[in-house]
């Protein structure tokens, strides 16, 4: 892919520190009202720390890095799966990003029922998340094999800002699955049809997909119906099996 991140795949992937510092010496102490307010710092007043370092290329949004695992066969609520979801780090330019991708294990090397998140900074890779509750996203299922060159094209591509749809991209999610693995893209409009058809066109270019390739938009919305649908007939299993052994 030619871009900016290409020229800098070589560069220095030092660690990515980044250090909160410490109060000064004989610093006048804090009364316990201002101790609370520090305590109750939104995750966007941190978050705004990460800029871009001196002669560094910065992205035109923040993003953060996530990871999750959970056991299959057992559906998950939405305070377990946001429980389960582990923050990797924030950056703030190409070179930034570098450094923790070149760290990573990529998605083709990952075990179980594991999925990498990036999405832009403030927003969590869950359905309710406010910039994404009125979004869906585009599904492509792939064979395995593809996911680590897919799932890195497809990241270039949103931190290049190759989908020229506005502030419309939430993030991308790489999920790797024993039979298949899947990528998907969020956007905050589900209904906006125009949108979401320069997504799917520029997906299928940036992947080079066959013009076979099956691609699926779900809605948000339609997840958590099947969510919520999967965990009431799971539960109503757990009932009747327990009546069963009362017995």
């Amino acid at each position: 892919m030619n871009n900016k991140f290409d020229a800098l795949k070589d560069d220095d992937s030092g660690d990515h520190d980044q250090d909160q510092g410490s109060p000064k010496d004989g610093e006048k102490e804090k009364t316990e009202d201002e101790d609370q307010n520090i305590k109750k710092k939104s995750l966007s007043d941190v978050l705004q720390m990460v800029v871009p370092g001196a002669g560094e290329h910065p992205l035109q949004y923040n993003y953060t890095f996530w990871y999750s695992r959970r056991t299959p066969g057992r559906p998950a609520s939405t305070q377990s799966y946001e429980q389960n979801i582990k923050q990797i780090g924030i950056f703030a330019s190409v070179e930034q990003f570098w450094r923790f991708y070149s760290h990573m294990i990529r998605p083709g090397d990952l075990t179980g029922h594991s999925d990498f998140h990036l999405f832009k900074e403030g927003i969590k890779p869950m359905w309710e998340d406010d910039a994404n509750k009125m979004g869906g996203k585009w599904i492509i299922r792939l064979r395995k094999g593809l996911a680590s060159r897919c799932w890195e094209n497809l990241i270039l591509a949103m931190l290049g800002e190759q989908f020229m749809v506005g502030e419309e991209i939430c993030g991308a999610v790489v999920s790797v699955r024993f039979q298949e693995d899947i990528i998907s893209i969020w956007n905050k409009t589900a209904g906006d049809q125009a949108t979401t058809a320069r997504i799917r066109d520029t997906l299928r270019r940036v992947l080079n997909l066959p013009p076979n390739t099956i691609m699926e938009y779900k809605t948000h919305n339609d997840s958590i119906k099947y969510v919520c649908l999967i965990v009431q007939l799971f539960s109503l299993s757990l009932t009747h099996t327990h009546k069963l052994h009362s017995y």
